[in-house]
């Protein structure tokens, strides 16, 4: 089960913020929020506020869920709209500040249909290939032996 938050319009670099988002995708939620409570960056408290809106999400929901089970599986950072201000430069110009903003997106899963899935695509995967390998390798065979 896939629960996901939003944050938008959060006044922060995309590039600052995803340093922060880097630290905790893939972690389990409780190690994730204990991540970012310690960590010294100004995106830290925002993100640890969408992450715990994110799992309030998941146990309002009608199925019931196990916090202890879920865990990031993504982390979206992507840019907002940009506030263009102009400073005082010398002899009259005017130097342009960019304040960036941006939108994050949380998605939580559970860690039974992660091990579930993978498992299903890694059986597929090495059952295709072994099959495909076989046939190549007796036309060279034979066709080095029509060569010779």
């Amino acid at each position: 089960m896939e629960v996901r938050a939003q944050l938008r319009f959060l006044r922060a670099t995309p590039r600052k913020v995803r340093l922060v988002a880097d630290l905790i995708r893939g972690k389990g939620v409780q190690e994730a929020v204990n991540i970012l409570h310690l960590t010294n960056k100004s995106a830290a408290k925002p993100l640890e506020k969408l992450l715990k809106s994110a799992i309030a999400n998941a146990e309002s929901r009608d199925e019931p869920v196990d916090v202890d089970r879920l865990f990031v599986k993504e982390v979206m950072v992507d840019g907002g709209p940009t506030m263009k201000r102009f400073r005082p430069a010398p002899m009259g110009r005017g130097f342009r500040i960019l304040k960036r903003s941006s939108h994050v997106t949380i998605k939580l899963d559970t860690h039974k249909g992660q091990v579930d899935d993978k498992a299903a695509e890694n059986k597929a995967v090495e059952k295709k290939p072994a099959a495909k390998k076989a046939k190549p390798v007796e036309k060279k065979a034979a066709a080095a032996g029509a060569s010779a």
